[in-house]
């Protein structure tokens, strides 16, 4: 077999034709040719704080707004007061495999007091309604991603009227705007709707909502009363005509042009996770509006898209393909699922998962996304809308850094950062540890106990999860600053949790009490699920991932010599990852036999995404980690959005371009909705999320010290590009492929330092200068 050598012409630039990501906006956008006539046909827009889902209806028109800390329920303490009393009994009935009853006193004793919490709530509805009944034509109702702006078009009586709608961060509002292409001709009532806990009043141009919700009494979710307070307030500006307030509804009469300014507030305060009395909601949306309200439309919709572009312009990508922007995306999306091909309509998902996140992460916003992001129209949301710690919300931000979005992440540090509090309570009360720590499942009120059964809630290194988003945002940014301020901090103080928290068993140091999320097994002779476990695989990933960031930081900030050793000691006695017999990676400390063979998640795959501990430097676990998914998927497993969003980054990972591709379609054709959305069912963010994350890895990878080019490119991407991929140790990339290979690669080094590349095997290594951009030429010859 001839090998392959190859011969690097280094820093040249490459005189090659390479055809330039599309730049057409128009092609980036989600287009309809009829209303939406429920909420999951809607389209979104958001600016951190608040969302919108527009319906785009022609007489009547529905805008359902959220405030992103708009919840039901307190902060309180609900940490068990039997824990630490009771932790050595169930550690030992687990330890003696008596699982059920270990099961049964640690859903009296370790569960949390009560044991659920609330949920996050919309704030209503903005009604327009026409007194039109003149049938329409020429419909189009439209989502463009570029310049975040919803926009419906449609004509009556040889009239053509347009609505834009968007959320401006720069401005802290929501905006709607309806025009005419006749004088005179915008007549419509306007409403500021909620179904409970609210009143609205209508002054001069104004709606004012206030309210506060009131939550009964429950001895599963926690004392009821009068808690969040909340307020909205809207602004119709009119050019020509008469604007008049009647009881809690506005009147627009012969408006050439209307334009609509809209915000809202709570008194939730992210430094107590509480809400705060001396925040007046109503208060806040005044200064809002009175600021907003001294600028022209003009002035609002360009600074808007001028904030939205510079960051949503940073990474461009082509499939290639037919450019079919001009048929509705439904259309698309039936063909897709009825077994067509569309690869714009995939560049168009990546580029929404980017937009989605820039719409629920970001300044003026303080909270992360949850299960829905911004976007819920209940007021009891599918599980809460909360924030899912044991893959979903971790998930939420896989895409975050390599699709150049870093400034998204700084919601997530700063709540991390405070809940570090409430997980201080919860690893003393619970487990006599120092440190902090969380569980599967929390609010924006700090719940860090296990929550609703020990079935789902006994995840205890959940905090050490979350803090991978952290130290990824510092491998990607090489911000030492922020290292030593932020992450560092959070990351030592979850570690002194670990420290406390191991027990010896075997000459090991194991987790006990945990689980697997979300699996179960059977033990022999038994015929019930057991969930209970010590040493579950995830946890021996997420304790050598977490210790080897540890170990890292300290080194890379030159502190905390004696807790490095101290570190080091920990890891050399953390259980290995094991192959069970049947040649798939163990998920428990046993051999067990798996309850759900097919089951969603995937936790003892953590080390192969998002960490990479298991690689084909690691060829044992790496043949296993190809089986352990193959047995995953031949039981039905992958069958949610975000399972399904999972498998793309593990085929990825596993350089299986093909197979990476497949689930790609599969994704689209049975979990994503009309509008774009991931479908778990119902509706939840982190398939959109990690669906992104999935479509970069296919094209960059960079982990353990190597930038990967193209390590699973699909032979339905026969060519294309990419501009503004970031990757690991601060570089930024641009990438051409000819005929499924690399024609062109574009490096700038933001942070200078050492880069290594890798493509189909091969190997370069070269010095960089920050703020310099290099061109290696790689040719491969025999």
């Amino acid at each position: 077999m001839n090998k392959i050598f190859l011969s690097i012409i280094a820093f040249v630039l490459l005189l090659i034709s390479c055809k330039s990501p599309d730049t057409n906006k128009s092609n980036l956008k989600l287009r309809y040719n009829q209303p939406a006539t429920i909420w999951d046909e809607a389209l979104p827009v958001g600016n951190g704080r608040m969302g919108a889902m527009v319906f785009g209806g022609v007489y009547n028109e529905r805008i359902q707004v959220n405030e992103e800390s708009l919840w039901a329920g307190e902060r309180f303490n609900t940490n068990n007061p039997n824990a630490l009393n009771d932790l050595p009994k169930i550690r030992d009935l687990i330890f003696e495999g008596k699982i059920q009853e270990a099961y049964e006193l640690g859903n009296k004793s370790l569960l949390g007091t009560p044991p659920r919490f609330r949920s996050y709530q919309t704030l209503g509805d903005i009604y327009l309604s026409f007194d039109s009944t003149a049938s329409f034509t020429n419909y189009q109702r439209e989502l463009h991603l570029n310049p975040g702006i919803s926009r419906s078009v449609f004509t009556i009586d040889e009239i053509t009227y347009t609505r834009e709608i968007f959320a401006s961060a720069p401005d802290n509002i929501i905006v709607i705007q309806l025009s005419a292409d006749k004088p005179g001709a915008i007549n419509t009532t306007i409403a500021l709707q909620r179904q409970k806990d609210a009143t609205v009043k209508a002054e001069n141009n104004q709606l004012i909502l206030t309210g506060q919700i009131v939550d009964e009494s429950s001895d599963e979710k926690g004392p009821g009363g009068k808690h969040m307070k909340f307020a909205a307030k809207l602004m119709a500006m009119n050019k020509g005509g008469e604007i008049s307030a009647d009881n809690s509804i506005l009147q627009v009469k012969n408006a050439d042009e209307l334009y609509i300014l809209f915000t809202a507030a709570t008194d939730y305060n992210l430094e107590k996770l509480n809400f705060d009395r001396s925040i007046d909601p109503l208060s806040v949306c005044n200064n809002i509006l009175d600021i907003a309200e001294g600028k022209t439309y003009s002035q609002i919709r360009e600074s808007h898209i001028k904030d939205h572009e510079s960051i949503f312009n940073r990474v461009q990508i082509d499939f290639g393909g037919e450019q079919v922007s001009s048929i509705p995306t439904d259309v698309r999306l039936d063909s897709l699922k009825n077994g067509g091909e569309d690869p714009a309509l995939i560049a168009l998902y990546f580029q929404y998962g980017r937009y989605l996140l820039m719409g629920s992460s970001r300044a003026p916003g303080i909270l992360p996304p949850n299960l829905q992001g911004v976007w819920n129209g209940h007021f009891q949301a599918p599980w809460n809308s909360d924030y899912h710690t044991n893959i979903n919300l971790q998930m939420n931000y896989w895409h975050a850094e390599i699709c150049n979005l870093p400034e998204t992440v700084d919601p997530l540090i700063n709540i991390v950062d405070k809940w570090r509090g409430p997980g201080r309570i919860t690893a003393k009360g619970m487990y006599g540890c120092d440190g902090w720590t969380m569980h599967h499942a929390t609010d924006i009120f700090g719940k860090t106990v296990p929550n609703a059964d020990m079935r789902w809630g006994m995840s205890p290194l959940s905090g050490v999860w979350m803090t991978f988003p952290l130290w990824r945002h510092y491998e990607f940014t090489l911000n030492k600053e922020y290292l030593r301020t932020k992450a560092y901090p959070i990351m030592k103080e979850a570690m002194e949790f670990v420290s406390d928290f191991l027990i010896e068993k075997d000459g090991y140091l194991v987790t006990n009490p945990t689980m697997s999320p979300e699996n179960a097994y059977t033990l022999e002779g038994k015929d019930y699920p057991c969930q209970l476990t010590y040493a579950a695989t995830i946890d021996n990933q997420t304790l050598m991932g977490h210790i080897d960031h540890c170990i890292k930081a300290s080194e890379i900030l030159d502190i905390d010599k004696d807790l490095r050793e101290n570190w080091k000691n920990i890891r050399a006695k953390t259980p290995p990852v094991l192959v069970g017999k049947d040649s798939t990676i163990m998920e428990w400390i046993e051999d067990y036999k798996e309850w759900e063979p097919g089951h969603r998640h995937m936790s003892h795959l953590l080390g192969l995404y998002p960490l990479a501990q298991i690689t084909p430097e690691t060829p044992e676990l790496f043949e296993a980690a190809k089986k352990t998914i193959e047995k995953r998927l031949k039981h039905g497993g992958g069958h949610t959005g975000w399972s399904r969003a999972w498998m793309i980054n593990f085929f990825a990972r596993l350089h299986q371009p093909e197979t990476a591709y497949d689930h790609v379609m599969a994704l689209l054709r049975k979990s994503t909705k009309s509008n774009l959305f991931d479908n778990h069912p119902p509706f939840q963010i982190d398939g959109n999320f990690g669906g992104t994350a999935g479509i970069a890895e296919m094209l960059l990878q960079s982990h353990n010290g190597v930038i990967h080019l193209l390590p699973a490119l699909p032979a339905a991407w026969l060519e294309g590009n990419v501009t503004g991929l970031c990757a690991r140790g601060g570089f930024e990339v641009d990438m051409c492929w000819e005929a499924e290979k690399l024609s062109y690669i574009r490096i700038f080094s933001k942070q200078g330092g050492e880069c290594k590349l890798k493509y189909q095997g091969h190997e370069v290594v070269f010095e960089t200068e920050a703020g310099k951009e290099y061109f290696p030429l790689m040719k491969v010859t025999k």
